[in-house]
């Protein structure tokens, strides 16, 4: 593990500046539209599903520029590409604080999305790739801990904000967040060095010989674009139906606030039991044990029905299974193809990735309009989307 001076002074400083810059790029791109997105609509006379189909814009822009941004980052570095993107990430939340029409609003989040395909967290997976080469894992998973409290900070803070200086101020303070915070740490403090590809070793008599990297083409690689593209789906439906279905059962809404406050705890627990025993353990292998674990969840509900204690146990099983995918996401890759050129395999995985989640704006807001009406209330609403938690 690195030393308090390590992640200051040497390459595992990218750790530090990362960690802070995810959790304001989550926090403001990603975390807000739960709650400004219902004041834009009331403002404007628009349909939630419209305001909500900007973000979801949004995530398809971003889906369509993550290739270019993985490149760019094998080849320039994200000290330069996040740099940008949090500039042009800046640009857009200033274009949604002017927006007062359809047009300039949806242009904003085109803006904003391909911002959003440089500042989260597969390019910072492939910065830490290129920093770290080989070796990126666990930088990786320390990354995921300091992600996991993105919607800690986020949401209190918007609603706050909101209050404050109203939704169009709180866009404007977070574009000078973007650019006055995060830029600069990409440019000026994130490392520029680039990890040497190590020579191949040779093999003692008697010692196992490293499995051999595969080609980033191929069946093997679109298999694992599938996995982690088809896993996308579930957060994404989940997270704007689960709450509601166990509040159907009957459980009261402060309880299942609770169970939703499992969701993101659960999550960095996981993390922390990886970084502490999982060194060894081929990510393959955790991939499997967390989609094994998120299968038991859903069993657990089926064969046992609905409850306030297996819905809890469901949100741990699924927070944490959540979690791991995420440390997978960035790992698996690495592992199965090696460093060079991790940052292009990491667009063209994210950029499906992204083009899945696109879809939980607009479901999110259409299950909204069915649900009763305490579940919209603005302190619960948040909670039904724990499951998209980064």
């Amino acid at each position: 593990m690195p030393t308090l001076r390590d992640m200051i002074v040497s390459p595992w400083r990218a750790v530090s500046v990362l960690g802070i810059t995810q959790i304001i790029a989550w926090g403001t791109i990603f975390y807000s539209p739960v709650l400004i997105a219902p004041l834009i609509a009331a403002e404007h006379g628009w349909s939630l599903s419209f305001t909500m189909s900007g973000f979801s814009l949004g995530l398809l822009i971003a889906g369509l520029v993550s290739p270019t941004v993985g490149r760019s980052i094998d080849s320039r570095g994200g000290h330069v590409v996040m740099a940008a993107g949090a500039l042009v990430s800046a640009a857009g939340l200033l274009g949604l604080a002017a927006a007062h029409n359809p047009a300039a609003y949806l242009a904003a989040w085109v803006v904003l999305g391909a911002g959003l395909g440089a500042s989260l967290y597969d390019p910072a997976f492939a910065t830490l790739g290129r920093i770290f080469g080989a070796a990126a894992r666990r930088p990786i998973t320390l990354l995921t801990l300091a992600g996991g409290f993105a919607s800690t900070a986020g949401w209190p803070t918007t609603h706050f904000l909101i209050g404050a200086v109203g939704w169009r101020g709180t866009y404007v303070v977070y574009a000078g967040m973007m650019a006055a915070v995060c830029a600069p740490l990409y440019a000026f403090a994130l490392p520029r060095g680039r990890a040497v590809l190590a020579a191949p070793k040779d093999i003692s008599a008697g010692a196992k010989a490293p499995a051999p990297l595969l080609p980033a083409s191929g069946s093997v690689f679109m298999l694992v674009t599938a996995a982690f593209t088809a896993y996308a789906f579930v957060p994404s439906a989940l997270s704007a139906h689960l709450l509601a279905i166990f509040g159907r059962t009957g459980i009261d809404a402060a309880t299942v606030v609770a169970i939703g406050a499992l969701f993101g705890p659960a999550q960095v627990a996981a993390r922390i039991t990886e970084l502490a025993f999982g060194r060894d353990i081929h990510p393959l292998l955790v991939g499997r044990a967390a989609v094994l674990l998120l299968v038991a969840a859903f069993l657990l509900l089926a064969l046992f029905g609905i409850s306030p204690l297996l819905a809890a146990a469901f949100a741990v099983m699924f927070g944490a299974a959540n979690g791991l995918i995420t440390i997978t996401r960035g790992a698996l890759p690495l592992a199965l193809f090696g460093a060079d050129g991790y940052g292009r395999m990491m667009g063209r995985i994210s950029g499906f990735w992204l083009a899945r989640r696109r879809r939980w704006s607009w479901r999110s807001s259409q299950n909204g309009r069915r649900m009763p009406r305490r579940w919209r209330w603005p302190p619960v609403s948040p909670w039904l989307r724990w499951a998209a938690l980064p």
